[in-house]
Parts: structure tokens; C-alpha cells; sequence
């Protein structure tokens, strides 16, 4: 079946047609990594926030019910998108609970290093590919630290147990960078509540490559926002000073998501264009604004706003190496245009994709194959191959792996003029629940 957009969520499949053009203006949602971080710092600050232009998706809330369960006020204006936050000044006012988190990885890894450094008796869960996601790296910290955090079923793995123990301040503690940036992320945010951090400070050290630092960018910024500056020696080492306490900056607006502006820049380049999204310029913190410059680099005509960006059809794509290091999440629209080159595409340092949520890299090459696509993979690596004469694209039906980002990427095929019916097209309720609407807007 098709579905119209206000029923998508309850949809099993849904028709979009080939597209002949892109054109048009997206407003983006909040960005979920600054709504989630932000809704956090705001409940353990001093004082009343407000959040303006909060997300409002599966993964925020979750971190809503979850600060609502541990006993914040918190007062959500649906219509306007802020969120009025009342700071429990460091520690929150119910020491126990179960919290479900579902798939945000946004809320179960910060959540757990907060909790664990403040010390409770908390189960936290969330849906069976949650429990698939690995959290060792920062359990191993938390553990470095002094703090109570077991294991519920596999080792190095959700559901988790947190005890009263709690962690002090003064430490220097070690932690992988390699698997995912959110664990550093999450101590940052946790340290300035450990015990004793009034008199010292605590040093965590990066061991190996960190993976998406423009991720803990947005993090010491939010954090700086909120009263914390972290302090970076070298590119490997972040203190968090003594007498680190969170205070409210009042009102803090909520940029739009970049990863998501990902789709219609990319959409822009291939479809004619111009599309233009609202909500994140060239002075965003969040580092998949790059993605950008990458389409320019391949061709793209770019252009820059304050509060916008700009995509339009310039030279023909190019193909070749790209390192995603930065931008995994943005990275894989490139497997997308990579269909409009005119040589093959090779994405590197995706290693992370295999790890969210799901095997992002076996996933996209198997949809991708039903599409008609050479593909090849390693570990960490794709290489895509444009279609040729001998070998052109053909629709087909999409399975989308209870991810977002699969269902949002291959709306893209079908401006190669070939149908895709998307599969369970409701999971991109996870972060963009209008998402299949705004497409329609601009996919002529």
C-alpha cells in the first residue's frame, strides 16, 4: 500500500514514484544530538531552561519519560517545539528506577555514565538491537572510576544494573575512541557531578583513533553553554576542571539537525535543485555540516547562509575516495549519490556503521544490490559503482531494518527515475517523523 504522510507511521509499505525533480525549502527538525545533550545538561543545571526547537521524535522522547521517571519538571510546548527544563542542581531527586531508552543511543549511553557517577539503583534497557550495541568501552571507564555498573545479560553489552557506589573526582581514566564517540561524550558530561570535583579535576584520555570528534565538539560546546569549559591539552586528552557545576544559560535554541539536511542538499545536487534547509548555516556546531562541502568538492553547487544552506545541480558528480571519519551518519547519503557519478565512490572509515542501529554497511550493500548495484565492502569501507547502459538501476521494495537512515537514503533512488517502495516507512519516527511529507515537497 501507499500511504499519505499523516498515516506513514502506521504504514507496513510505502510508494514513491521516480522523481524528475528536486526543488524547494525544507525547515529541518532539531538536531537529536543537540536536543538530547542539551534536555540533559538543562536537568542537571541550576536554575530554568529554556529549549527552544527541541526534537521531537522517538529518541528525545525517551530522554524525556527517562528525566520525568528520576523526578525533573519539565513542561513541553508541542506547538512551539521548547521545552521549559527545571534543573535539579547536580543530583537527581529519585535514586532508583527502571528506564527503558529504546534505540537512542543519545540517551543510553550518557544516562548511564551520569547515573553511574552519581551513584543509585537503576536498571537501564531498551529494545533487543539496544542490547546488540556495544557500551564495554564505557562500563570499563565507569569501572576505572570506582563505579557499581553490572551487566544483565551479555558481557559488554545493554540491559545494565547501576549501584549506589558512585565516582570521585581526580582521576585520570582511559577510554576508547575507536567504536563510537559517544562514550567520551558521555563521561564529559557525567564528571562534573562525580564526588569531590568541587577541589579536583579528572582527566579522561582517548585511547586509539576518536571516531566522529565533531560529535564531542557539540558536546564541550553545549557543556561550555552551560557553565562547563572542558580543557583539551592535545587532541587525545580532556580535563574537566576542579569546581565544574552546571548553570542554566536561560534560553537555548536548538539548531536544525544536520545529518537530516543531509537528504535534501543531497537531493539539491542531483535533482536539479535549488533546495534550501532552514535551521543550520555555516556557523552550526555540528560537525555533519561538512557534508556539504564534501557535495561541493564532487561538484555540487553550494551556497551558504547564515541559518541555511543551499543545493543545486553543477557539474556531474564525481566519483573517488571519501574519508567519513567525521560524518558517519551524514556519510551514507554518499552511497545514495553515489549512483549519480561518473566514476565509482569509495566511503572509508565507516567501521562505526556496523555498530548503530543496524549493520549499516550490510544493509545498505544488500538494498543497495536490489537496486541493481555493484557493490563492494570490507569492514570498515564501501565502494559503490554508478549504473551503467549494461547495467541500469530497476525499483524495487526497500527493507529499511527498524532504520531511519535506510528509509530516509533510498527516497533518493527515485530520482534516478526509478519507483522504491520503502518498507516500515514509520521508523523514521526515530528522528524525523514528517520526513516522507518534506520529501514529497521538494521531489517534483
Amino acid at each position: 500500500m501507499s500511504a499519505a504522510s499523516g498515516d506513514i507511521a502506521f504504514a507496513q509499505h510505502l510508494a514513491l514514484p521516480p522523481a524528475a525533480r528536486a526543488q524547494g525549502t525544507v525547515t529541518l527538525p532539531g538536531s537529536k544530538s543537540i536536543s538530547n545533550r542539551s534536555l540533559l545538561l538543562a536537568a542537571l543545571a541550576q536554575g530554568t531552561t529554556t529549549l527552544v526547537d527541541v526534537l521531537a521524535a522517538d529518541d528525545t522522547d525517551r530522554m524525556l519519560d527517562a528525566l520525568t521517571a528520576l523526578g525533573v519538571a519539565l513542561r513541553m510546548n508541542v506547538a512551539t517545539g521548547a521545552c521549559d527544563v527545571t534543573g535539579v542542581g547536580g543530583g537527581f531527586p529519585i535514586h532508583a528506577g527502571r528506564l527503558f531508552l529504546g534505540n537512542a543511543g543519545t540517551a543510553f549511553r550518557p544516562l548511564t555514565a551520569v547515573l553511574a557517577v552519581l551513584g543509585g539503583t537503576y536498571e537501564l534497557s531498551g529494545v533487543p538491537r539496544m542490547h546488540e550495541r556495544p557500551i564495554g568501552d564505557l562500563v570499563d571507564a565507569l569501572h576505572a572510576l570506582g563505579c557499581d555498573v553490572r551487566y544483565l545479560g551479555s558481557e559488554g553489552f545493554p540491559p545494565l544494573a547501576i549501584g549506589m557506589t558512585g565516582a570521585r573526582a581526580g582521576a585520570s581514566v582511559a577510554v576508547r575512541g575507536d567504536v563510537s564517540s559517544q562514550f567520551l561524550s558521555a563521561l564529559l558530561m557525567a564528571l562534573p557531578l562525580a564526588r569531590g570535583s568541587g577541589a579536583a579535576a579528572t582527566t579522561v584520555n582517548v585511547t586509539g583513533a576518536l571516531i566522529s570528534r565533531p560529535y564531542v565538539e557539540i558536546t564541550i560546546n553545549l557543556m561550555r553553554r552551560f557553565g562547563v569549559s572542558v580543557a583539551s591539552a592535545d587532541a587525545n586528552t580532556f580535563v574537566v576542571p576542579a569546581g565544574a557545576r552546571y548553570s542554566s544559560p536561560g534560553t537555548l535554541v536548538v539548531e536544525g539537525d544536520a545529518s537530516s539536511a543531509s537528504y535534501f542538499l543531497a537531493a539539491g545536487a542531483i535533482g536539479g535543485g535549488p533546495v534550501r534547509v532552514t535551521g543550520v548555516g555555516r556557523e552550526s556546531i555540528q560537525g555533519d555540516v561538512a557534508f556539504a562541502d564534501v557535495l561541493e568538492r564532487l561538484g555540487a553547487d553550494i551556497r551558504f547562509g547564515p541559518d541555511w544552506i543551499e543545493a543545486r545541480t553543477g557539474a556531474r558528480l564525481r566519483g573517488g575516495t571519501i574519508d567519513c571519519v567525521a560524518f558517519p551518519d551524514a556519510a551514507m547519503t554518499l552511497a545514495m549519490t553515489a549512483l549519480f557519478a561518473d566514476a565509482p565512490t569509495t566511503l572509508t572509515n565507516i567501521g562505526s556503521w556496523r555498530v548503530k542501529e543496524t549493520d549499516r554497511i550490510a544493509a545498505m550493500a544488500t538494498e543497495l544490490g536490489k537496486l541493481g548495484v555493484t557493490v563492494e565492502c570490507g569492514e570498515d569501507w564501501m565502494r559503490v559503482a554508478p549504473p551503467s547502459a549494461a547495467q541500469p538501476l530497476r525499483g524495487a521494495a526497500i527493507d529499511t531494518y527498524d532504520d531511519h537512515r535506510m528509509a530516509m537514503c533510498f527516497s533518493l533512488a527515485t530520482l534516478a527515475g526509478v519507483p522504491v517502495t520503502i518498507n516500515d516507512p514509520g521508523c523514521v519516527r526515530k528522528t524525523f517523523p514528517a520526513y516522507f511529507g518534506a520529501f514529497a515537497e521538494i521531489a517534483r
